[in-house]
């Protein structure tokens, strides 16, 4: 089945090329300049994908998806010309699954929604439970619940705690963390590991702060432990 895929921005070169590169890759797309358009086509066309620009008329690309996350999730790509890491950091800490700085590649692009597709895509064969102390992973649901608490992630947040809590207690860098999850290194990315991680923690843990199952291993990375405060 062919994905769909929302396009929102409000350049209409950028609106055109990309839409031109994804119906070569045979994705079917729709596109929005506005982000209260981008709301309605989301609400009534319910994209598979979707690549959003921050800055956006009447609903920016912030608000947009902080909206959409409460709704679904389903990938979310940001579109952003700021230049400052921390800029380019707020949309994967509001759920986003990817960003991509103007000026761009869309070939980069392209390749992007891809590899996100694909692993959101993936059937994972044989195990489908992963249960680690009271935390409780369903691959094949998607589901993930925390001392009986329902845990909602997004497709990347997912696949980074998969990675971490198939694994407890081994020390994985943000690369491995990154190349296990993601299955393809992108330049930058690395560095958006530890945003994703923060998301997980605000949804998984009791206290954020002070983590419980998602341990930072300063100055390597991260491991998962068995939801233990000790």
């Amino acid at each position: 089945m062919r994905e769909k895929i929302l396009v929102v921005d409000d350049e209409p070169q950028i609106v055109t090329i990309l839409k031109a590169y994804l119906e070569n890759s045979e994705y079917i797309v729709t596109t929005a300049s506005d982000g209260k358009t981008a709301l309605l086509k989301f609400q009534s066309e319910k994209p598979d994908f979707i690549i959003l620009d921050l800055n956006l008329p009447y609903i920016n690309g912030i608000d947009l998806c902080k909206i959409i996350r409460k709704e679904s999730d389903v990938p979310i790509m940001m579109l952003t010309a700021r230049v400052e890491e921390t800029d380019r950091l707020i949309g994967l800490e509001l759920g986003a699954d990817d960003y991509v700085v103007k000026p761009f590649s869309p070939r980069e692009v392209i390749a992007r929604v891809k590899t996100i597709i694909r692993r959101t895509n993936l059937e994972i064969p044989k195990t489908n439970l992963i249960q680690v102390g009271d935390l409780v992973i369903d691959t094949d649901q998607h589901t993930v619940e925390a001392a009986g608490r329902t845990v909602d992630l997004t497709p990347t947040e997912f696949d980074i705690l998969v990675t971490l809590a198939s694994q407890p207690k081994r020390v994985l860098s943000r690369l491995q963390i990154m190349e296990q999850s993601q299955g393809n290194a992108f330049e930058g990315y690395e560095r958006t590991i530890d945003a994703h991680i923060k998301n997980i923690r605000m949804k998984l843990e009791k206290n954020p702060k002070q983590p419980a199952y998602i341990k930072t291993v300063f100055g390597i990375g991260y491991k998962f432990e068995e939801g233990s405060d000790a």
